[in-house]
């Protein structure tokens, strides 16, 4: 079975998440609560092992919850 695949931007949105999500001292379960998903996605979205991803609307929810703006999320330049 082949691993799923994440683009380049995919990751990127991924790691800047986990990075304040750490910084902010959330645990997966706690987003996951917050955002109300399951206490298992947050941890699929940030393994490459799964094809769980985080959607637009996401990133606005995690931006309310982390108190900034969805653009932290993005590169400055595309890919």
């Amino acid at each position: 079975m082949s691993k799923p695949s994440t683009s380049k931007i995919e990751q990127y949105i991924i790691d800047k998440i986990r990075e304040k999500r750490l910084k902010l001292n959330i645990s997966q379960a706690e987003l996951a609560r917050q955002l109300d998903v399951s206490e298992g996605f947050i941890g699929n979205v940030e393994s490459p092992n799964y094809r769980a991803k985080y959607n637009i609307n996401h990133l606005n929810a995690i931006a309310k919850i982390f108190k900034c703006s969805p653009r932290e999320f993005l590169p400055k330049e595309p890919f």
